[in-house]
């Protein structure tokens, strides 16, 4: 009874609030408006009660109203900006009284005050999750004056700034932003007085710059005072510089590198850049700093082997990273309770940036990965990863894993000492595609011919696994699962090929022979290479022949038409699996039936004559003579082939 009591108490007085704002006196409500300004500071029960009370709608009547002063307006514009700052409940219930088109209106007045009010209100709005960024993007006009406003003051340039850098999140917000002349028009606010509309500005160039070489290309010669944007984002990189402001310089210059603006070799980016965000890996940095200094340096040289070799020297950085996995320790110098409770709801942000940065360190030096492999307990780590509840630290140590896969040695020893196949299966069942991506690469390494893992994943029911990923609508899924199919068959017995054709079906087979992506295709002939390679293989031939009679004219179009733009890649194919078969007297008709298929039009085997003619190296043509020179292909075009002429062209390489 006595919470009741309370309650209806603070409600009374939340009424008596909303209550001033209706008075018919200006000054009543101007000074009603003032007190719920003061009231709601850092009160987020009384924002709540405000807003289920009735304020905002009216709060926005004020606003809108013409005939209110300016001064009304601007606290309007303050209390509302006010209650954004609350709970996430907050905001929405802001969104819902369409807050944001009245804010946006009420920047055409020629009042600064008000302006500005409105632009911190919006910022507050925007810069909130639960916020769409299209909002910004509606009205094609709202851009242009943004841009305009950005010259009124540094507190404009404040919030416009950090509107644009929270809601540009992809290549179209980027484009708009720099087709409205974002980079001429933030570019000198790089030497503003104010530190936040520097820093402000800065993030804004991070995001537009993030894989996109349009704004890259154009940021490296745009220059300031006379002085190009990249020397100046290096001067931001110097340690004296505020932590912030040196790691969002070198998110700046990372995407400049990444985008090919900046060459990987220069010296801001081996002498500055890379050591800047090597420094953020450190144990002195707070958390964030850490997981965004790993992120960075893991995107700058994720596809750069010297990078990569740079990174793993410089300040013991893969020992470094080990102490990722330890945070927080029983000697954590954190003394503030807050923080330790927020490090600790946090820390597997820590274990996810560490992932990322071992697998682009470990992408291409073999030497490299057996430092990070040799690291403590790295494997452990690495299984205990693939088993975490966020998805994003198992996506994350898939790639790493993915990455450290790529080493022959480590599949023979560390990879079967800790059983990382049975963590990785368990990984691809119902993951999303994204992972599964990833985790289908990094099978398809453990099922080469020379990894011990490739037995008991066999055994574990992979195949019915990786035909189901044949028919993904996903490339890079259909790809990766014939691609495993085909280190699967290599030197396998016959059950196993047999088990793999029963599990594609002949259906299955053709439909990835008439992929639309050369690389599907080139695997599938790789499987059917492998399949055709060691005997006894009169079951497989039995198969795929019957499965060659039932090749629609559909199909055999669609093989053509790759073939015709990819031959140099196709016949190369071809050759091999034509090859491993021909030496039997068995199979003699199997290659009667793979002749009669490829040679059934002439366009097809134009393509192959055509390759004799123009490609230059020797290996090519002699695959494609020693395809013409089968018998067989005599029986179905020898018109075609004594009017090309193809044997005057053939004798000079025979020779």
């Amino acid at each position: 009874r006595a919470c009741l009591s309370i309650y209806l108490l603070i409600t009374a007085s939340s009424r008596h609030y909303v209550d001033r704002l209706f008075d018919l006196d200006p000054q009543k409500v101007l000074q009603g408006v003032i007190d719920m300004k003061n009231a709601v500071i850092g009160n987020n029960k009384q924002k709540a009660n405000l807003i289920v009370l009735g304020a905002v709608p009216r709060l926005l009547y004020l606003l809108q109203q013409e005939t209110s002063s300016t001064e009304l307006r601007t606290e309007c514009a303050v209390v509302l900006g006010s209650l954004a700052m609350g709970t996430e409940n907050n905001v929405k219930s802001l969104l819902d009284c369409h807050i944001i088109p009245a804010l946006l209106q009420g920047l055409l007045s020629p009042d600064l005050k008000f302006i500005e009010a409105c632009l911190r209100c919006l910022r507050t709005i925007f810069i909130s999750p639960v916020t769409p960024e299209d909002l910004l993007y509606t009205d094609a006009t709202v851009i242009s004056h943004l841009m305009a406003l950005l010259s009124r003051s540094r507190y404009t340039q404040e919030y416009i700034c950090q509107i644009f850098s929270h809601c540009c999140k992809g290549p179209d917000h980027q484009t708009i932003l720099f087709n409205h002349g974002a980079v001429q028009n933030i570019a000198h606010l790089l030497v503003s007085t104010s530190y936040k509309v520097r820093m402000q500005a800065l993030k804004c160039f991070s995001v537009l710059a993030f894989e996109n070489p349009q704004v890259s290309m154009t940021l490296v010669n745009v220059s300031v005072d006379g002085e190009l944007l990249p020397q100046i984002f290096v001067k931001m990189l110097q340690r004296d510089k505020p932590i912030e402001m040196q790691l969002t310089s070198a998110k700046c210059l990372t995407s400049m590198c990444r985008a090919g603006a900046i060459r990987t070799d220069d010296s801001c980016i081996v002498l500055k850049t890379l050591p800047c965000l090597v420094r953020m890996c450190s144990k002195e940095r707070l958390l964030e700093e850490r997981v965004e200094g790993a992120e960075t340096l893991a995107y700058l040289i994720e596809t750069d082997v010297e990078l990569q070799r740079i990174a793993s020297i410089t300040d013991h950085l893969i020992v470094m990273l080990a102490d990722y996995f330890k945070y927080p320790s029983s000697v954590s110098a954190i003394t503030d309770i807050k923080r330790l409770d927020h490090d600790l709801k946090h820390a597997h942000e820590l274990r996810q940036a560490a992932f990322k940065l071992y697998a682009s360190l470990g992408a291409n030096d073999e030497d490299i990965r057996k430092k990070i492999i040799e690291t403590e307990n790295m494997m452990d780590r690495i299984v205990n990863g693939l088993s975490e509840s966020s998805i994003k630290v198992r996506l994350a140590a898939v790639r790493c894993l993915h990455s450290l896969s790529r080493s022959v040695q480590q599949l023979r020893t560390s990879f079967q000492d800790h059983a990382v196949w049975k963590p990785l299966m368990k990984v691809l069942q119902n993951a999303p595609n994204e992972m599964l991506v990833v985790a289908s690469s990094t099978l398809c390494n453990l099922l080469l011919e020379f990894s011990p893992s490739k037995e008991p994943i066999l055994e574990s029911g992979a195949i019915e696994l990786l035909c189901s990923l044949t028919q993904s609508e996903n490339l890079a899924l259909r790809v990766n699962g014939i691609w495993a199919l085909m280190n699967m068959a290599f030197q396998a017995e016959q059950k196993i090929k047999s088990d793999i054709l029963r599990g594609l079906s002949t259906e299955q087979l053709f439909q990835l022979l008439s992929d639309s992506d050369v690389n599907v295709l080139m695997k599938t002939l790789g499987l059917l290479r492998n399949l055709l390679s060691t005997r006894p293989v009169s079951l497989c031939f039995a198969f795929i022949q019957v499965s060659l009679n039932k090749c629609t004219n559909q199909c055999q179009e669609k093989f053509e038409r790759i073939l015709y733009v990819h031959w140099n890649l196709v016949i190369i194919q071809l050759h091999l699996m034509i090859n491993s078969v021909a030496c039997s007297f068995q199979q003699k008709h199997f290659v009667v039936s793979l002749n009669a298929f490829l040679c059934n039009s002439p366009r097809t085997t134009r393509g192959l004559y055509l390759s004799i003619k123009v490609w230059r190296g020797t290996y090519i043509k002699k695959t494609c003579v020693y395809f013409f020179l089968s018998p067989e292909i005599w029986l179905f075009l020898p018109n075609y082939m004594e009017s090309t002429g193809f044997l005057n062209l053939t004798a000079g390489l025979c020779t």
